[in-house]
């Protein structure tokens, strides 16, 4: 007979039952600031800012995991300029593994083409990406008595793999796939309607920490999870804002989320605490938070990224470059029709050939304008030095 603490139940509750008017007012608030974030960016400007903002991503949540790899070196993974020492260089590629991958989880959303972001056969596949290319040294667990291989994307299989998470033990090795079978039915997105998706966000991404089901890299899953999670319940803005940075910040303090993920661990407490093994009340609260810090991150991300600010703000960085006005008249007019093509440079900021020709090589050169093609038309990019001028805050100051 399977103990009471193997059986999958032991999750449970997984959703709530009983939803707060505060929940409720959060999910409306978060539903609709998210649905105005960068409405009036073109797709393609929006799109070079979501560059921006998956650096900024993978920046939190490796600070989440204690690694702190600075936005410089982040950048300079993705240029393919690694460190020569092998702690360093590690860190850059598992940086820029998360990067790959949160991109490829935004293509497939965009595309209309992305998985269930509950489902085990997304989950395998979220951590064989992350860790297909990764060296020795990143897929070595130290267990108890000896170090174990982590196979990518593959679940906790050994009984020496067994671990401590927060204040309890995970399920044993050979109880992880029934419990992420329940895991996976609970949070199937065709049984949740949209409102219930961004409150099974919050409760998915702490169950599955719960359970852990892999023997590392489960708190990274479990964020790029809640990515897609945002993306499906219609929150995600096209990548416009990021869940590790409201996590990695939290409300009151940088030891919010530890002490809220270690609070929704709680056993329940007594008859009025819901039927599940788990605390429903620690879960509400933990969703609470959750989504207002997500909701923190919107409304940051909006002060930022409003059409009008985000003009300003181009012009600010061009008065400090000691720019000529005609490269701000390309700025905005590429900011507002998603790109231009090279031969009509001219024309749009009333130049001859030649020196429009200059002045796009400037622009080019500073990084500030890029194409898909040597001869293509021209559109915004957010280089790693212009993003800590253009958008204050986004990183802390180092």
């Amino acid at each position: 007979m399977t103990p009471p603490e193997e059986t999958p139940t032991r999750i449970e509750p997984c959703l709530l039952d009983q939803v707060s008017p505060e929940l409720l007012d959060l999910v409306a608030r978060l539903s609709g600031e998210a649905a105005s974030l960068g409405e009036r960016l073109h797709p393609r400007s929006a799109a070079g800012l979501a560059d921006a903002i998956r650096l900024m991503n993978c920046y939190y949540s490796n600070l989440i995991e204690g690694h702190n790899t600075s936005p410089g070196e982040i950048a300079a993974a993705l240029a393919d300029h690694l460190s020569d020492g092998e702690e360093r260089r590690n860190l850059q590629l598992e940086a820029r593994a998360h990067i790959r991958v949160q991109q490829e989880i935004d293509r497939l959303h965009a595309t209309g083409e992305l998985p269930d972001p509950a489902s085990i056969d997304f989950l395998h596949w979220l951590h064989h990406q992350f860790y297909r290319d990764a060296p020795a040294a990143m897929l070595t667990v130290r267990g108890e008595t000896r170090e174990l291989r982590m196979a990518p994307g593959a679940f906790r299989s050994q009984p020496e793999e067994v671990v401590m998470a927060g204040r309890h033990q995970p399920p044993a090795p050979d109880r992880i796939l029934a419990f992420m079978r329940h895991f996976e039915q609970r949070y199937r997105r065709d049984r949740l309607g949209p409102g219930s998706r961004v409150l099974a966000m919050a409760a998915a991404h702490h169950r599955f920490n719960y359970i852990h089901p892999f023997l590392g890299g489960n708190g990274r899953v479990s964020r790029l999870m809640s990515h897609a999670m945002a993306l499906d319940a219609g929150i995600g803005s096209h990548g416009l804002w990021s869940v590790s940075r409201g996590l990695a910040r939290g409300l009151e303090s940088l030891g919010d989320y530890k002490q809220m993920m270690d609070h929704a661990d709680s056993p329940r407490q007594g008859d009025l605490d819901g039927r599940g093994n788990l605390s429903r009340r620690a879960l509400g609260d933990f969703t609470v938070w959750f989504l207002r810090a997500c909701l923190d991150q919107v409304m940051f991300m909006r002060g930022l990224f409003q059409f009008g600010t985000l003009v300003e703000r181009l012009r600010h960085y061009a008065r400090r470059r000691d720019w000529r006005p005609e490269a701000v008249m390309l700025l905005e007019r590429v900011l507002q029709q998603g790109q231009v093509p090279r031969g009509e440079v001219g024309a749009v900021v009333g130049l001859g050939e030649r020196r429009a020709r200059d002045l796009l090589k400037m622009l080019l050169n500073e990084g500030l304008l890029g194409s898909d093609t040597p001869k293509g038309p021209v559109s915004l990019r957010f280089p790693l030095h212009a993003v800590e001028l253009l958008f204050p805050g986004l990183f802390p100051e180092t």
